[in-house]
């Protein structure tokens, strides 16, 4: 029932030395996606990853980064989508000591800053509003900003790795999202594909995720072939994210 466990094909762990610890799959598109999360981590360019809520974006970019030449810088991660408009500039950018009302009176960094060096992981980038889309792509494209209230400029080496669950070409299409900053961030496209879309996936991962939480709570439960029968036709809307909350 539980088909094999693979953690990296065999040409890429040869080819690019990269290290997959728990990525799991069995599925050939997974194999040829393992292959190009390899690549991404070789070279430094802008990342978009694009995927359904919870096939698992967050991994992809946390195997980028421990696989990459920034492995030992930081990476620091922003939901676009849980900021409050009103913070969102002072959030990424920083503000100087007395800025606005309010503002802590040492000042403080933005995310920019913080991940200078490092990765900056936007996920839900498509919600970002389109002035600051504007003031990203800046940044983007000079390495400097200016925290609010500030003189002077602070350069930032950040690699971006942003991903989301809508289709920001549409986006773009709409005028939601500028194509500017799109091309930008998509230098290299990673597709995760939906699980109902890569049943060979199903049974490895819920073998792994079952050897998961039994050890995790010393528990020897298993799952009866029945009920793998059913996995395989589950739809899985909420992908890896919903079958981890099954298990």
């Amino acid at each position: 029932n539980g088909g094999k466990r693979k953690v990296a094909p065999r040409d890429v762990l040869d080819s690019y030395h990269t290290i997959f610890y728990d990525f799991v799959y069995q599925s050939p598109v997974m194999e040829a996606l393992a292959a190009e999360i390899a690549k991404a981590s070789k070279y430094d360019s802008s990342v978009l990853i694009r995927g359904e809520t919870g096939t698992g974006k967050e991994k992809i970019m946390d195997l980028i980064h421990c696989n990459s030449k920034r492995m030992m810088e930081p990476c620091v991660k922003v939901n676009c989508a849980s900021i409050p408009v009103h913070l969102i500039e002072s959030e990424f950018f920083g503000y100087e000591k007395g800025a606005f009302t309010g503002a802590n009176a040492s000042g403080r960094s933005g995310y920019f800053e913080m991940a200078d060096k490092g990765i900056l992981f936007l996920d839900e980038i498509g919600d970002l509003p389109l002035d600051l889309q504007a003031k990203f792509l800046r940044v983007l494209q000079d390495k400097r900003f200016y925290r609010i209230g500030g003189q002077k400029p602070i350069f930032a080496d950040v690699r971006i790795i942003a991903a989301s669950n809508k289709d920001l070409r549409e986006l773009v299409e709409k005028g939601l999202f500028r194509e500017d900053l799109y091309y930008r961030i998509a230098v290299l496209i990673l597709t995760i594909p939906p699980l109902r879309e890569r049943k060979g996936d199903i049974a490895p991962l819920v073998n792994h995720l079952l050897d998961k939480y039994n050890k995790m709570y010393n528990c020897r439960k298993n799952i009866s072939p029945k009920d793998y029968d059913i996995f395989l036709n589950y739809p899985w809307l909420g992908n890896i994210r919903e079958m981890e909350n099954l298990i």
